[in-house]
């Protein structure tokens, strides 16, 4: 007889579904629950195992009860989440970091060079059989070597971007909360102002959280500061970037082009931005490989099985100072 009760809210790869139905009672989800069916289904359980499109409001978990111990986003970014209030009910929230940063580095390089090169507009050109002959002012894109690569945001992921782009022999700039001298001095990166950097960047790529720090900060006044030649990539938060102001940026071209992981809602019907011809739009694919989609399941369920067993130096844990208030 299983002592605890796991609700997992979409069927995750790899084998660690067998590990934790060993551990406990597991529901699995076959399709996203709408907010209503969440609501209704979360009493009882000790655990959830979330996905970023399950909005975990303060009123979900005061459905779930006093039961509820531990929420395991399977995500890097938990801005689904009410960290603070699962905080105030002694709720355990944990997420899984370093696993996804080299693939999400890649998709961003991805969307860069996409973008840069024109790269989808050629394939689907090719495959209408509308390219009729080569000519030396056919398909023109940018050079992406020899460039500067503005990076907003140097947590693990900026920093995995920047690296890729040494060996492209970019000037890297940065903007972040806090300088990082020591990653100044050994790869050359240069540390930078919003604005500074905005206005000196050929390519310019997001790498920061969804805070209400954050929420819309490259908007109409951060588009015009850049060149117009600038390609602007998102693969952090749709909502970092005023959407509205950049489908007016891209219109107009304030700016050349941009490449998009992430988006204002998801999945986007933004009419306005998928008939544009300068931007290459992506379904939120930044961890999609099949490698690290499994170390990100069996991360999230390491975390679930280590947080009811109170083994909390096992678990990626977003709140730490909920410890005091489970130790006491």
């Amino acid at each position: 007889m299983h002592s605890c009760r796991v609700l997992v809210t979409r069927k995750i790869p790899g084998s660690g579904l067998f590990r934790l139905q060993e551990f406990c009672e597991v529901t699995i989800l076959n399709e996203p629950p709408s907010y209503k069916e969440l609501l209704n289904m979360v009493p009882g359980y000790n655990g959830l195992l979330t996905m970023l499109s399950d909005k975990i409001t303060s009123e979900i978990i005061d459905a779930a009860g006093p039961d509820l111990r531990i929420i395991s986003n399977y995500a890097v970014g938990f801005d689904n989440i009410d960290v603070e209030y699962a905080t105030e009910n002694s709720i355990i929230v944990a997420h899984t970091p370093d696993v996804l940063t080299d693939s999400t580095a890649d998709l961003a390089w991805a969307l860069l060079m996409a973008t840069a090169r024109r790269l989808i507009e050629g394939d689907q050109l090719t495959r209408t059989e509308k390219w009729k002959a080569w000519s030396p002012t056919f398909m023109l894109g940018l050079d992406v070597h020899h460039k500067t690569l503005g990076i907003v945001g140097l947590g693990r992921i900026g920093l995995a971007v920047a690296k890729r782009a040494l060996a492209f022999d970019m000037k890297v700039l940065y903007f972040s909360r806090t300088r990082k001298y020591e990653i100044e001095s050994k790869f050359g990166i240069e540390y930078r102002t919003l604005d500074d950097l905005l206005r000196e960047s050929d390519f310019i790529s997001l790498h920061v959280p969804l805070t209400p720090e954050t929420e819309g900060m490259i908007g109409a006044k951060q588009l015009q500061m850049m060149k117009s030649t600038a390609i602007l990539i998102n693969t952090a938060r749709g909502r970092v970037v005023d959407e509205d102001a950049l489908i007016h940026a891209l219109k107009e071209s304030q700016i050349r082009g941009a490449g998009l992981d992430v988006y204002r809602e998801e999945p986007t019907h933004n009419r306005e931005l998928l008939k544009l011809p300068n931007v290459v739009l992506t379904p939120h694919l930044g961890s999609a490989t099949i490698e690290t989609r499994i170390k990100m399941a069996d991360l999230a369920i390491n975390n679930l099985i280590n947080g009811l067993t109170h083994q909390y130096d096992r678990v990626k844990i977003v709140n730490p100072s909920v410890l005091k208030k489970l130790k006491k």
